[in-house]
């Protein structure tokens, strides 16, 4: 049995109650989770997300560390939303992030294989759609929505704009429109979010991107499953090419779903569990000396 001890459940004072092997439920056997801090001096590796440490709710035991133990850094946010970084030099020995380059990668979804007959693609009734809520003047996907929206339907949902949707009235909400604007806040390697995933793919809607550059959206989906941003030169021109697809055309953008469907991976357990499958491969010794640096590259 491995034993994950968690420092501070992500974002809540109240960590969901974890009993026995935890993680079978994800396939992973012989897995414990716990929040019991009692168990610092035998777990076999101790994870501490980084809003935590960042807004100082949380401490590192740095005075009653074992030698020799596994610390690791776990973060899903974006390096604009990540601070405080240059005070943990040489303390974390994994990662564990939506990088591809992390230690334990986990993404914030996939597409894996399926049987059986495709979803039907939801009928479409209406152009596009943005749901925001984090609306700033400086950020990039605010220009590219500003220059879009004179030539192209656009309809805004999200306490940005006043009207925020409810968790289970995002995808129904979703599922009438062609596109939906897959804008991530800040575009850095490799970070695409569950605008993507979920609200884009998982809800029907075709997904314009904005984040990566192509090659890293085409490392998880195939490559005519999304319209990118960067593949046009300017808002205008992508605008008359969202405006003059033809059905056959659209249909295109669905063809992945012959064989593949979205796998959500939103869940914080599960994203732990996944320390227990890498751990006999993780490397032994290691340590990021500057962890700001690797994270900001």
């Amino acid at each position: 049995m491995v034993t994950i001890l968690i420092w501070h459940w992500p974002f809540t004072n109240q960590p969901p109650e974890l009993l026995g092997d935890t993680c079978t439920r994800y396939g992973v056997a012989h897995c414990r989770l716990s929040t019991d801090r009692s168990l610092l001096a035998s777990a076999d590796a101790v994870v501490f997300h980084h809003r935590e440490l960042q807004t100082r709710r949380s401490h590192l035991p740095l005075a009653q560390r074992p030698r020799g133990q596994p610390w690791i850094w776990a973060s899903m946010e974006s390096p604009s939303n990540t601070h405080g970084l240059a005070r943990l030099r040489g303390i974390f020995n994994w990662v564990l992030s939506y990088r591809r380059d992390s230690d334990i990668f986990v993404p914030y979804g996939r597409l894996e294989p399926h049987s059986g007959p495709a979803p039907p693609v939801p009928v479409k009734s209406r152009m596009a759609i943005w749901v925001v809520s984090n609306y700033q003047k400086r950020q990039r996907r605010t220009r590219v929505y500003q220059q879009l929206a004179p030539h192209l339907q656009v309809d805004v949902f999200g306490r940005a704009n006043g009207r925020p949707l409810c968790a289970d009235c995002l995808l129904p909400t979703v599922a009438p429109y062609r596109f939906y604007l897959s804008l991530e806040n800040s575009q850095h390697r490799d970070y695409i979010t569950e605008k993507f995933w979920r609200n884009a793919l998982a809800a029907g809607a075709v997904p314009v991107v904005l984040g990566p550059p192509r090659a890293t959206y085409e490392a998880f989906v195939p490559p005519q499953a999304f319209v990118h941003v960067d593949d046009f030169r300017s808002a205008q021109e992508l605008a008359a090419f969202l405006n003059g697809m033809n059905e056959t055309h659209y249909r295109g953008f669905f063809a992945w779903r012959d064989r593949l469907r979205v796998r959500l991976l939103e869940d914080w357990q599960e994203r732990f569990c996944a320390i227990c499958a890498r751990y006999p491969h993780l490397p032994r010794g290691q340590v990021y000396e500057d962890l700001e640096g690797w994270f900001q590259a």
